[in-house]
Formats: C-alpha cells, structure tokens, sequence
C-alpha cells in the first residue's frame, strides 16, 4: 500500500472533514427531496438549508441569514458580486477598481464589464508585501466608480489587505466594497460588519468542506442583477435547484469553525514559522514572499534561488505542494501575483506555495524541511534550466 504524500497544499483544496461528510451523507440517500416542494420530503430538505444559511451566517459575521446566497463556489460568487452590483447600479459606462494581485476569477468579471458594457477598469498596484494602500485606491476613484474589488488574503502569498481602511474611503462615496474571502474565511478572520465590506465571496472547499458550493454574502440594501435566472431559488438571485447535500456540508463546515472545534489558527502558525524558519536556515539565499506578519497563518511563499520549483517539486513526490495557484498549472507564464510585488520571471519561476492546515503534523514538517533541504541542495549542484 503506498503512502500518501505530505500533504502541503490547503490553499489549493483542504481535505473534507470526516464530521462534515457524516453530516452530508442523509441527503445523498433518505434525504433526497428538493426543497422547493410543499410535501414533507422538501421541507426537510429546505430546514437543512436554512440551518446551513445561518451556519455561514455566524461564521463571517453577517446580520441575518438572508444576506447569504449559495452558489457552485467562490468563482460564482465573485461573477454574481461584481457583475451582479455593478450592473445593478450601472448598466453602462462606469468604473471599477481592483488590485494587480486579484484572482483570475475576480479579473475575469471585471473585464467583462469592459469588453461588454463598457466599463473602465483600474488595476491597483501593490508593495512588495502584496498589500495595496488605500490612498491609492482614493487617488483614481472618479464620479463613475461603482465597486471596489480587494481580496481579504492573497492565494499565493498570503498576504492580508487591509479592508477596513478602504471602507473607511468607499462607504461615505456610496461605492460598494467586494471582497474575494475564499482563502480567509476559513481562518476565522473574516467579519463582514467589522471589515465593512459590502460583498463576501467564500468557497466551502478551502475550509474543510466539499468542493462545487460556495456562496455570497451580500449586505441588506445592496442591489444585485442576478446572473443566472430561470427560478426564484436564492431570492431570485441564483436560479437552479439547489444542491443540498453541498450547503448542509458548508453549513457543518462553518459550524465546525465557530464552534472551535478545530485546532486553532496559532497552532498552524506555529508550525508554519518552523518549517520557514529551518528552510530559511538552511537553504542560502531563501526568500519569504508576502507580508512578514499579516498573512494568512498556513502559507508559505518560498522563492529558491537558482531552482526551478517544478524541477523541485518532481523529484518529491511524496510532498503535495504547489508552485502557486492552482488556477495557474499548466501554464508557463510567470504568476501574476509574484511579478505584481517584484519579482523577476527567473524569481516567480523559482517559487514555491507550501500551505499548511488543520490536518499537518510536526512529524510532517519536520520531514517536509529534510526533503526540500536535500533537493534543493541537489538542484543547486547541478546546471540550471533554460528558462
């Protein structure tokens, strides 16, 4: 029986807890009615769904249950909030606001309201921590701006923005404020009221919940077009049957978080600290990207000088970790993100993401920093690859 690999890629996907499948398992077999149907088999199924509701409720902070809808994952979300509102307050012609950093989803949605209803976008630049300064945000908002969209914590740096200080700037012009929470909200870091956004976008899969379900959270008052119609589901606002056993899991998920009935975030910290202080020991020229201290307490952004991260990677297969977003495999094309906060093609290309979770032992950190430490070294004995 072959071992399985250290797992160190929970920014990617985290692993389903067994207490949450458990939870799902009624409403893949008994369970089976759609909740939109008056008989008794629907009503369960719909009771199942407002218990999730006001689980993701609790856990980023919302007022009330109906500022949540579900979607099939943070990429919806992110199309819903973005297109969604800025239609809603401006068919046509107006501006929005990102960051250079965003995930490609959030860029995705933002260059349709350019190449189809004629919207203007601003991509912010950030510091060599990753995080944007909301004096420049303020600097390029104009009479036509109608939604600012800044990510709470950054996929492959980890790094922490700053969303309270640019809603300070937003709220009083009546622009809303959209964050993509995906990789925060399963930290406990995420608050809506204290944060002041306006918009939430969360994907159960980075918190120990199955993968396909996601969901919005959308402050009472905001105007939303929705973008997929064809049912009243959601409210209106997301059309389709939805997928119970998926939001009974997110919902259990969430709770599992609030509850703090998983270990605490100051323990994947620590553990994150130890594997980035040994390498940083022991491999010369190490760099840490993101911010020293406010980012997400599991991630680790490693460049590796004179290495190629993939070459690395291949020669450990019994490590899971990735050269950053999983969004980006595949391609040759040096991550965004990592240019954004300066570095150079060679630099981005010798990255590596280690992301830690609830799941990560000392045993295997102790491991994971032997193994990259001897193939590294390895690697630097060796002639580079053509880049």
């Amino acid at each position: 029986m072959n071992t399985p690999p250290i797992y160190l890629d929970h920014q990617a996907s985290t692993p389903l807890d067994e207490r949450v499948l458990e939870t799902m398992l009624p409403f893949f077999t008994r369970e089976y009615g759609n909740p939109s149907s008056p008989h008794t088999c629907g009503r369960t199924a719909a009771r199942a769904i407002r218990t999730a509701r006001r689980q993701v409720t609790d856990l980023v902070g919302a007022k009330n249950e109906l500022e949540i809808v579900f979607t099939s994952g943070a990429t919806e979300a992110n199309h819903l909030a973005i297109l969604g509102a800025a239609l809603a307050a401006r068919p046509y012609g107006g501006q929005i606001i990102t960051t250079a950093i965003e995930h490609k989803a959030v860029l995705a949605a933002c260059q349709r309201l350019v190449d189809h209803h004629g919207y203007t976008l601003t991509r912010v630049s950030v510091d060599g921590h990753g995080r944007v300064h909301p004096a420049d945000i303020a600097a390029v908002l104009t009479p036509n701006t109608v939604l600012v969209s800044v990510m709470h914590a950054n996929n492959e740096i980890g790094t922490l923005q700053r969303l309270a200080a640019i809603a300070e700037i937003t709220a009083p012009r009546g622009i809303l404020l959209h964050t993509d929470a995906a990789q925060s909200a399963g930290c406990g870091f995420l608050d809506v009221t204290e944060l002041g956004v306006d918009l939430a976008s969360l994907s159960a899969h980075k918190l120990h919940g199955p993968k396909g379900i996601g969901a919005l959270y959308i402050r009472g008052g905001t105007r939303i077009t929705p973008q997929q119609t064809g049912g009243g589901q959601e409210r209106g606002l997301r059309a389709g049957t939805p997928n119970v056993p998926a939001i009974v899991g997110f919902g259990a998920a969430a709770h599992l978080i609030t509850t703090d009935a998983v270990p605490p975030t100051t323990r994947i910290r620590a553990l994150r600290d130890r594997l980035q202080d040994r390498l940083l020991a022991a491999i010369p020229g190490a760099i840490v990207n993101g911010h020293p201290h406010r980012r997400l307490p599991g991630n680790l952004s490693l460049t590796l000088p004179g290495i190629e991260a993939t070459d690395l990677l291949d020669r450990l297969p019994n490590i899971a970790a990735s050269t950053g977003s999983a969004c980006n495999t595949g391609s040759d094309k040096p991550s965004h993100v990592l240019t954004a906060i300066g570095l150079t093609r060679h630099q981005a290309r010798a990255t590596l993401r280690l992301s830690i979770g609830r799941t990560t032992t000392d045993t295997d950190i102790d491991q994971t920093a032997d193994l990259i430490t001897r193939t590294a070294h390895a690697l630097m004995t060796t002639p580079a690859t053509a880049a």
